[in-house]
């Protein structure tokens, strides 16, 4: 029995070493972390003391003073079906912005993740499918740099520039001020980054939730301290704005490549390269207080923290996928970066290098300390409970400088307990505060399996660059999302409209300038009201024939006439607060929010019969004389040249016949539908006419505006004509004209 004391003896003194060398090492770590929560915490009380008393916190009413510049939205896509087609769709629905194109970059051998995508951009005329050059899995980098390919090609056919460039993953839930946001901060800064709040779980998912409890005081304190001190701010990957002058900066570094397709972590990488050449950077917490709407909040949630603009979102949920997720992230960070980003001539920028590095000791450190602890902590268990037991822990017994030196990790890791509880409640409660300290010790176990796991797998590839891109799998909130349009011409052949054959004949044979609707009323397959009901089933709105002279005088002029013709709607009446609009297509969502802010009221709409709209709009709004031929045929009603009954039915004709220059010109294919929109936002500020002004802005040619123009003409029956087929002879007519209208 004596061997085994000496031996359990040897292992105690064996063990006090190892726990005193790691409270040297935890005395040096937590000073570091000790220097951060002073700084954070004594600028805080400053600013308080003395900016915010002079002035006041900035409304978020002053986000929507700036005009509104295009933004684009980058979002790389590999094996994300079911979650692609919400996120873009949820995005699309509720941004408090119109001025925006998303870009999904899917892969070639990924044929459900497209198919997802192109559900979304036929809803939505915003959203762009991009597929990479490659088969997927390749790297996010990779992906990304085929998205801003696509996206320069678009600039090019539009002849526009987005003056932003925006990183979200799959998985990302925006918040609908953000890009009011970025459009405020994006004429002045290079960077902006927005803080991550990751969504709540049942309290029993420690692994999802560990990482709540590290973004909260990630972005609640490091980062904020990080920008004042060094300037310097790392992109998240998500809830990232580039200016343009920063992605061009990154191009012009790389050949025309912007993102590292060997990095792990390129968005890491590129808070580095902007900050070495001057460019502004901002890590930018801005809360949306609303006063007229208060709501409820769970005990302790602070009401500034909790409403902060930001990118909410689902992390991982199981041991294995969080490993794989944070051993990429500390390969990218710590073993590429080290390679990638020397020590620099700037102490403080070589501080934060060493807080990014020193998470390859720190998470061995934590791990070390907490197996000593439970040891310890078996060992007091055993003397207190067994009678007469051996005094193990009198071997720890040491001088004043050991009780001094574990007093003073006890008050740092009390402190840095405290930390966590804090930020965390900020934004989540003081419930989820708490629980913050039961899951550091399942988080410590995640971080040092995922330090392990990279070191393993850098000594295996030999070069951390040529680690592969190990992906993770991602959820998405439950949303109500739109389904899938369905194509028209099923629903009219459904409806008993036309045959299977007919519709085939007019896919086959479609008239240039119309579109598939308007190509069938013109050959009389169908009538303008079967079209309407038609329409109205495709997008689940009401249908209305309207007559444009009925409408209120009053109520039309209080739209104005760019914000009519720019989205083609006719403003027909009020129902209890909300302004209910006519229009012959169907009005995505973010058009339909855009109306909203423009004319201050809610907005809704209804589908009208074909050249309705166009007829009302060139008559309420274009000064047009709509009048004069309308005159004229109740003239021939009058002189008994016509009968009622076939006037009204000419009139119908005639009205229905009626088509904008634009949809002609997106019919022809001389100008894309998207492209359209951009440049209609554009158009507001202009007095030219559309063909002038998509001519002098070089988006379609003078050529291409005169055929379509002159198609225009072809496709519209005048009332001369119709006339003349009914019967109504040149002789009568010019009687008609003589007398006056």
């Amino acid at each position: 029995m004596d061997w085994l004391v000496d031996y359990f003896s040897t292992y105690l003194y064996g063990l006090k070493v190892i726990a005193i060398t790691l409270a040297i090492l935890m005395l040096i770590s937590g000073i570091d972390d000790l220097f951060i929560d002073v700084v954070y915490w004594t600028r805080r009380l400053w600013r308080a003391c003395t900016v915010y008393r002079k002035n006041e916190h900035l409304s978020y009413k002053e986000l929507y003073k700036p005009e509104e510049k295009a933004l684009a939205i980058m979002v790389p896509a590999w094996n994300e079906t079911g979650v692609i087609g919400n996120m873009a769709s949820l995005a699309a629905n509720t941004l408090d912005y119109e001025n925006y194109h998303i870009f999904v970059g899917t892969y070639p051998n990924d044929p459900d993740t497209q198919r997802d995508v192109d559900e979304v951009c036929a809803l939505f005329p915003n959203v762009h499918k991009v597929v990479c050059a490659r088969p997927g899995p390749t790297s996010k980098a990779d992906c990304l740099n085929n998205i801003l390919d696509a996206i320069l090609q678009f600039e090019r056919h539009a002849k526009f520039s987005f003056s932003g460039f925006i990183l979200h993953d799959a998985e990302d839930v925006i918040s609908p001020m953000e890009l009011r946001l970025f459009n405020y901060l994006v004429a002045r800064k290079d960077l902006i980054q927005i803080p991550v709040y990751p969504f709540e779980r049942k309290w029993t998912h420690f692994t999802s939730l560990s990482y709540l409890d590290e973004f909260s005081e990630l972005h609640g304190k490091d980062v904020p301290v990080r920008e004042a001190l060094a300037g310097q701010v790392p992109s998240a990957g998500v809830g990232t704005c580039f200016s343009r002058r920063a992605v061009l900066a990154l191009m012009a570094d790389g050949d025309g490549i912007a993102f590292d397709e060997q990095s792990l972590t390129e968005d890491y990488d590129i808070g580095f390269r902007l900050r070495q050449k001057g460019m502004e950077e901002i890590f930018c917490r801005f809360p949306i207080i609303n006063e007229d709407k208060p709501a409820s909040a769970p005990f302790g949630q602070r009401a500034r923290t909790a409403n902060v603009i930001c990118v909410r979102e689902y992390f991982p949920d199981t041991y294995a996928t969080a490993v794989r997720q944070k051993s990429r992230w500390i390969i990218g960070i710590v073993f590429q970066g080290f390679k990638t980003h020397r020590w620099s001539n700037n102490a403080i920028l070589n501080y934060f290098l060493w807080r990014d590095r020193k998470g390859a000791i720190a998470n061995f450190l934590s791990f070390a300390a907490m197996l000593v602890m439970l040891q310890l902590l078996a060992l007091m268990a055993y003397q207190h409970t067994v009678e007469d037991a051996w005094q193990f822990l009198s071997i720890f017994v040491g001088g004043t400088w050991l009780s001094a030196l574990l007093w003073i990790n006890f008050f740092l890791m009390s402190n840095r307990m405290m930390q966590r509880i804090i930020f965390v409640t900020a934004y989540y409660g003081l419930l989820q505060g708490l629980m913050a300290i039961p899951r550091l010790f399942w988080g410590n176990l995640i971080n040092f399996m995922a330090n392990w796991r990279a070191i393993r797998q850098v000594i295996q590839h030999g070069d951390p660059r040529r680690v592969a891109w190990d992906k993770t799998t991602h959820d998405f909130p439950t949303v109500n999302a739109n389904r899938a349009l369905r194509p028209l011409g099923q629903i009219l052949v459904e409806r008993g409209v036309i045959t299977p054959t007919q519709l085939e004949e007019v896919l086959i044979n479609r008239t240039p300038g119309l579109k598939l609707g308007g190509c069938m009323v013109q050959r009389n397959l169908i009538s303008p009201l079967q079209l309407a009901a038609a329409l109205a089933e495709q997008v689940n709105v009401p249908m209305e024939a309207i007559d444009f002279r009925d409408l209120d005088a009053e109520l039309v002029q209080s739209v104005p006439a760019k914000i009519a013709l720019h989205y083609a709607v006719l403003p027909l009446r009020k129902d209890n607060g909300t302004l209910v609009l006519g229009s012959e297509s169907a009005i995505d969502p973010v058009s339909l929010a855009a109306l909203s802010r423009k004319v201050s009221l809610k907005v809704s709409y209804v589908i009208v019969p074909r050249g309705q709209v166009v007829v009302g709009l060139r008559y309420w709004y274009a000064q047009q004389q709509i009048m004069e031929q309308q005159k004229l045929l109740e003239k021939t009603v009058r002189a008994g040249f016509l009968s009622q009954s076939v006037a009204d039915k000419l009139w119908e004709e005639y009205v229905a016949g009626q088509i904008l220059f634009a949809e002609v010109l997106v019919s022809e294919h001389k100008l894309d539908d998207a492209v359209l929109r951009a440049v209609l936002l554009r158009y507001e500020h202009s007095n030219l006419l559309l063909g002038e002004y998509l001519v002098q802005e070089g988006v379609v040619s003078q050529e291409a505006v005169d055929s379509a123009l002159e198609q225009q003409k072809k496709l519209q029956p005048s009332l001369k004509n119709l006339l003349q087929r009914a019967g109504v002879g040149s002789l009568q007519l010019s009687r008609l004209a003589g007398e006056g209208l």
